[in-house]
């Protein structure tokens, strides 16, 4: 008798998807049974749909909270290109500000430590290229007001110049300055430019102190390592002098000193040094001269 009632389809895969199957693992070699597992499609079905759950919540987390999304084409974020348009900017303004301090630097080295070849053979592309650099309108701020202070201490110098301070020496020729020993010692070694020696060596006992030679204003205050701790002073009438190699330092950058007043103590600092004593160096318009000339150290 045929049945009137046959199984739907949805009924057969029902029972399809719960009929339970055995899965066996077994040693290839000895066909020993390893392990047995029973399983049905209904499992299958939910675990592979859980896993590739898991798998859709890793990636968009990955998306939408590490800086993967950026190399997402559409997806990147939109404010990036004005950060980056704003960093390129403020880089350049740093290239240029390294530029101009490295420059800087670079010349008061050659100063300190007596490079006089270094300016004779600096060629008008250097120069104009500097020149240029200081001209840019791309200044930035704080070089600006660095120049407008150098620029105000500048008149100020020269009003206290005109008020009596240093109109007494102005135009007075270098072997007419009043100038005081910075220390009283023998004399180790002489200015010779042939050697780049650009000034004269004293040595004097252990913890003497160094006095200004003129009075001035403190220029150079700190330590290199070719002269160890170093003070710059300027003089009226485009004088310098530099008291190189001392132990301790007395006075900082900005500060006035008097004819005799200590500005250090005798030391063996820098590396071009072997043992205590003062190098000595006396500049006049940009130019170094023998101290000896001018000035009694014994």
């Amino acid at each position: 008798m045929e049945n009137n009632n046959p199984k739907s389809k949805r009924q057969l895969r029902r029972e399809r998807l719960r009929h339970r199957y055995r899965l066996v693992v077994m040693n290839n070699d000895t066909f020993e049974e390893v392990g047995s597992y029973q399983l049905t499609l209904l499992n299958l079905y939910v675990w592979g749909s859980v896993l590739l759950l898991c798998l859709v919540l890793l990636v968009g987390s990955l998306i939408v909270f590490t800086p993967l999304r950026r190399y997402i084409p559409g997806y990147g974020d939109v404010s990036v290109q004005p950060k980056l348009v704003q960093l390129n900017r403020e880089l350049d303004s740093l290239q240029q500000r390294i530029a101009y301090h490295e420059q800087y630097a670079d010349n008061f080295r050659k100063i300190l430590v007596g490079d006089v070849e270094g300016f004779a053979a600096a060629d008008e592309e250097n120069a104009g290229s500097i020149d240029s650099l200081l001209e840019s309108p791309a200044r930035i701020a704080e070089d600006e007001a660095l120049r407008r202070e150098i620029e105000q201490e500048e008149l100020r110098r020269r009003s206290r110049a005109n008020a009596g301070g240093d109109a007494g020496l102005s135009g007075v020729p270098l072997d007419q300055m009043p100038f005081l020993s910075p220390l009283n010692g023998e004399t180790s070694a002489s200015f010779d430019p042939r050697i780049q020696h650009y000034g004269i060596d004293i040595i004097a006992p252990k913890n003497k102190e160094i006095k200004a030679a003129l009075d001035g204003f403190v220029i150079q205050s700190d330590w290199t390592r070719e002269t160890g701790k170093t003070i710059g002073i300027q003089h009226p009438n485009n004088v310098i002098t530099f008291y190189k190699h001392n132990s301790v330092l007395l006075k900082k950058t900005g500060e006035r000193v008097q004819a005799g007043e200590a500005v250090a103590i005798i030391g063996n600092t820098g590396e071009q040094t072997d043992g205590p004593h003062l190098h000595f160096e006396l500049w006049y318009e940009g130019q170094p001269v023998d101290p000896a000339t001018y000035i009694r150290f014994e």
